[in-house]
């Protein structure tokens, strides 16, 4: 019972680190990244669709995304998304191709990417201490129903413990990664 909890915890914040690396792959860092623009969504003949879905999404440089919808009349409606999405991004089209150069960042907005990295990053450990007081309420629970000991109580809570300590470490990790990555010039 207490096993099927930790191990349900443990793929619960392995879940979140994902979640979180999924965020943290949408802040800008200066590089060309098809997961800048992955998650927009266009209109496409009425139903709200991600671009990926609609469109190629690829690197042409490492200072140029480049965007190919697979329709020819999706070219301004891909384009006008990406544009209305607010990520500093002007799209340049040449055809049915829409090439996205990634302006330099400012020093100023460098900081700015880099305080948003580490708020998704405490995102990330608040959802690790959710998990893990979840946790602790089951174990709890189950000593007030009397199917474990206190002792097995204390265990598996120091056990859920060092489960969270692992797992807020490869959060800080990751944040300290993006940091690095958006401070490089």
């Amino acid at each position: 019972m207490i096993d099927d909890i930790l191990k349900d915890a443990e793929q619960r914040m392995q879940k979140s680190i994902e979640s979180m690396r999924g965020e943290m792959a949408k802040i800008r860092t200066g590089r060309a990244s098809p997961a800048l623009i992955d998650y927009l969504n266009v209109d496409y003949y009425g139903v709200s669709t991600p671009i990926s879905q609609v469109a190629n999404i690829s690197v042409q440089d490492a200072r140029t995304l480049a965007v190919q919808p697979w329709e020819k009349n999706m070219v301004p409606v891909v384009e006008r998304a990406i544009m209305e999405a607010n990520l500093g991004l002007n799209p340049v089209t040449a055809g049915d191709l829409i090439r996205i150069p990634m302006p330099p960042l400012t020093e100023e907005r460098r900081k700015e990417m880099v305080k948003v990295a580490a708020a998704e990053g405490e995102s990330g450990k608040v959802a690790i201490r959710n998990i893990r007081r979840d946790a602790n309420s089951d174990f709890k629970s189950l000593l007030k129903d009397k199917e474990i000991s206190e002792d097995e109580e204390k265990g598996a809570e120091a056990s859920i413990q060092t489960l969270t300590d692992k797992f807020v470490a490869q959060v800080d990790e990751v944040v300290k990664e993006k940091e690095a990555e958006i401070l490089t010039v």
